[in-house]
């Protein structure tokens, strides 16, 4: 089979032995196609993912073989994610579920940029559905990215009615302004980008160049989902004292940080979101199902062989998501 996998600071699409169930538990599935995660990003940018890592983790699948006591059966078309939390922890006790070791620990074998995956009964059982059947494979994609919204919003424990901004309109911002209308929040948008400020119009949700948000506008809540620095500024220009932010995002530079004086006298509550739990998956396939979150237009498609061409164009921003074709029109 074919796998993508970084070697000296590229994506190279190799030939790899093709994994077989044999006598263990759970499934062999032919990815159909696969996400392109900002976090996949990040790892090739900053060269976390050694060579011989194959990324991608945003899969929609058919399964070819299955040994398993669930309701999944061969031919079934399925959406996962890839980590699986253990549920006892202390971690996963207090809603950490992304900290848990066993969360951490488990992954797609040997990933989603791939033709075929092996993924374990533990997999079948917590984080994998049957895909809608009015979901193209493109929408049904963003299952486990939008997971991690539905958790970001959950964390932020807001009141009904309350007004939040998202700085950075990528696809991510997109999404999350989405899911917060869909939870009856006020929303509005920002971003530099003149496109990406009229593709969010476009469903319907206030948004506008963050140069020309007005200097007395405050939200409850701030989203930041740009990695940008200046976002922090941003963040803090326009949050209302005694307001939280929410960090859904990476910054290029770890000195990046928030000032303590303001943090200490403003009142305000920062708090990080990551990856979501079982039950965040669920709403948020339930959100793509029922269209209160839309996600047609958002990704660009690539065939596999060209996935240095998605990486590449993804990095310089000449499109909002990638999505690689993995399997071949046959």
């Amino acid at each position: 089979m074919k796998i993508a996998v970084v070697e000296n600071e590229r994506i190279l699409v190799k030939e790899a032995e093709t994994p077989r169930l044999d006598n263990r538990r759970g499934a062999i599935v032919k990815v159909l196609g696969c996400g392109l995660c900002g976090s996949d990003i990040v790892k090739f940018i900053h060269k976390i993912a050694k060579d011989g890592t194959v990324l991608g983790h945003e899969i929609v699948a058919e399964i070819v073989d299955i040994n398993s006591d669930t309701f999944f059966q061969k031919g079934d078309v399925i959406v996962t994610s890839h980590h699986i939390p253990c549920g006892k922890c202390v971690y996963c006790r207090h809603g950490n579920v992304s900290m848990c070791r066993h969360f951490k620990e488990t992954n797609l074998a040997p990933g989603g940029f791939s033709e075929y995956v092996y993924l374990s009964d533990e997999h079948l059982q917590n984080v994998a559905h049957l895909k809608p059947e009015n979901l193209t494979d493109v929408e049904a994609s963003f299952y486990e990215p939008l997971g991690c919204i539905v958790r970001a919003v959950k964390r932020a424990n807001l009141l009904n009615g309350d007004n939040t901004l998202v700085v950075g309109l990528g696809s991510i911002g997109v999404l999350t302004s989405q899911a917060l209308k869909a939870y009856g929040y006020n929303v509005t948008g920002c971003d530099l980008i003149s496109e990406r400020i009229e593709f969010l119009q476009s469903f319907g949700i206030n948004a506008f160049d963050v140069r020309k948000l007005p200097d007395d506008y405050k939200a409850d809540c701030i989203f930041m989902t740009s990695g940008a620095d200046k976002a922090v500024g941003t963040a803090l220009k326009y949050i209302r004292n005694g307001g939280k932010i929410v960090v859904f995002s990476s910054t290029p530079h770890d000195e990046t940080s928030y000032p303590n004086n303001e943090i200490y006298y403003r009142e305000l509550t920062v708090l990080g979101s990551y990856s979501p739990s079982p039950d965040d998956l669920k709403e948020s396939l339930e959100l793509l199902r029922t269209g209160q979150v839309k996600v047609n237009n958002i990704s660009t498609e690539y065939k596999f062989d060209d996935i240095q061409k998605a990486f590449d164009d993804t990095m310089s921003n000449r499109i909002m998501k990638a999505y690689i074709k993995v399997k071949s029109d046959e």
